[in-house]
């Protein structure tokens, strides 16, 4: 028996539900008072081991989502975490008094049972009902199960009924912990350490981004929330932790939009004594582990777009991609000034300031990035947007710095890392230049960063990669918040 509510029966049924409350208080049942219930299965156990559980009583709990009333018999459906089960209850196996009591039952109760396990004559496997008891009641109704919670905006602010009522939900986010779970199995199997660093951070560095600011009261300083942990992974490297890693959330106080959340999830990495060539081979090897232990398999179907994820992926300079995509070859652009006017040709946001490296990365990003469907390696940036990545010794215009692309999106960026303090201590303060000419996103002169890397920090190689993007990828999500339990929304008034 499915519930369809109208607009104009939802009061009514808020006030039929509350009553019912009351008068189960009334009579000494009241719900809320308990505290525990022993389960012996859950249903996906009961499934799974039909053979051996066949005939045998088991107690299981969860929540009514539908139910076909028979005179003295009902057939009901509850969820649990694994799924849904069904059982079947009669009034000669309960009592005429726990029968009319469960008939006052809603839709979203949350119930517990004990019962025989059996298989119905149509082949559903199912429990014989031999006690009930309500063990959370139910206010609100669900949506009416036919069409589900379909109303995006409504899905994200009321997560918990999104995965209530809708199956697919809740599917996508127990891949999503088993997607971590798989990050971590791999890069521990490579003897990486898992660290923790501070997410309230005096200076916020390794990233080009606007940050969250608050305050200490007993310190009375401002703090930032942290864009990226790379500085103080960095140090750790400094500190001889050769080989370390973290996963959790930064937070850039940015637009949102279905690639971005004002908080999200990175899992950036640093090995000593490898560069961005070993930061490449770690990345295919790492998605492509993943995938094929998560999904079964390297091709992936990313909203009707397919992705082939086994290695080896194409690796191609910016330049000459911008080469291939826009039809102008930067390596034979030999002046600021040249680059200018080659930008405004390309109909670029070029300023009168705007050098031949930034330039280039705003041809690629306007004629590359759209392009870039399958895996690929963007390898060798301009230095300018790149302040915290080794220059390449055949051209120091551009550093060893990769980002990985796939389905138009970026999705990894890592560096054969800086590790000279006069260069970086200078990068530090082309963009202090920038941030007081108004660039918000500009980082900050990091002292302590510059201090460390003069105690000497050995060639490292850094990886960070979007996890939320990575998920997205692999649970074939259009949108970032359909990944999130809990994304950013403008609250309501």
């Amino acid at each position: 028996m499915s519930e369809i509510i109208e607009t104009q029966d939802l009061n009514e049924i808020l006030k039929i539900r509350r009553q019912k409350l009351s008068d189960l208080q009334k009579e000494g049942k009241d719900p809320f008072v308990n505290v525990k219930y022993e389960r012996t299965n859950t249903s996906g156990q009961i499934i799974n081991d039909f053979k051996k559980l066949e005939g045998k009583q088991v107690s299981v709990a969860g929540r009514i989502i539908a139910r076909r009333m028979m005179g003295k018999a009902s057939f009901c459906n509850i969820l649990d975490q694994d799924g849904k089960i069904q059982f079947y209850i009669k009034i000669d196996q309960v009592g005429e008094e726990k029968y009319e009591e469960y008939k006052k039952y809603d839709i979203g109760d949350i119930v517990g049972i004990k019962g025989d396990v059996f298989k119905t004559h149509t082949g559903e496997i199912s429990i014989k009902v031999k006690e009930i008891i309500l063990l959370s009641k139910s206010l609100q109704p669900l949506p009416e199960k036919w069409h589900g919670l379909k109303d995006t905006d409504l899905r994200y602010r009321q997560r918990y009924v999104d995965l209530i009522v809708n199956t697919d939900v809740r599917e996508t986010f127990i891949r999503r912990s088993k997607i971590l779970k798989a990050i971590r199995s791999f890069l521990d199997s490579k003897g990486f350490l898992e660290v923790e660093t501070p997410i309230l951070n005096v200076i916020p560095g390794g990233a080009a981004a606007r940050p969250f600011v608050t305050h200490h009261n007993t310190l009375d300083i401002d703090l930032y929330l942290r864009i990226s942990p790379e500085l103080y992974l960095k140090r750790l490297i400094v500190g001889g932790l050769e080989k370390v890693y973290e996963m959790g959330r930064v937070f850039r106080n940015e637009g949102i939009s279905i690639k971005h959340n004002p908080e999200f999830s990175i899992m950036e990495l640093y090995e000593a004594y490898t560069d961005y060539h070993g930061m490449m081979n770690l990345t295919e090897e790492l998605m492509s582990t993943v995938a094929k232990e998560t999904l079964g398999t390297t091709t992936i179907n990313y909203q009707g777009q397919e992705v082939e994820l086994a290695a080896p992926w194409t690796r191609i300079t910016m330049v000459d991609a911008v080469k291939k995509y826009a039809g102008v070859d930067f390596n034979e652009i030999k002046s600021d000034d040249e680059a200018r006017k080659k930008g405004k040709e390309l109909k670029l946001d070029v300023k009168d300031t705007s050098t031949w490296g930034e330039i280039l990365n705003l041809a690629f990003e306007e004629h590359v990035e759209k392009n870039l469907i399958q895996p690929t390696f963007i390898i060798d940036y301009p230095v300018e947007v790149s302040p915290l990545t080794k220059r390449k010794p055949s051209d120091p215009r551009l550093t060893e710095r990769f980002e990985l692309f796939m389905t138009a999106r970026e999705m990894a960026n890592a560096y054969s890392e800086l590790n000279d303090p006069i260069d970086q201590k200078g990068r530090f303060l082309k963009q202090v230049e920038a941030r007081d000419a108004g660039d918000e996103e500009a980082n900050m002169m990091d002292d302590d960063f510059v201090n460390a890397l003069e105690y000497a920090m050995p060639p490292t190689g850094g990886l960070g990669i979007g996890i939320d993007r990575f998920i997205m990828l692999l649970t074939d999500s259009y949108s970032i918040r359909d990944v999130l339990l809990f994304p950013t929304m403008k609250p309501r008034e």
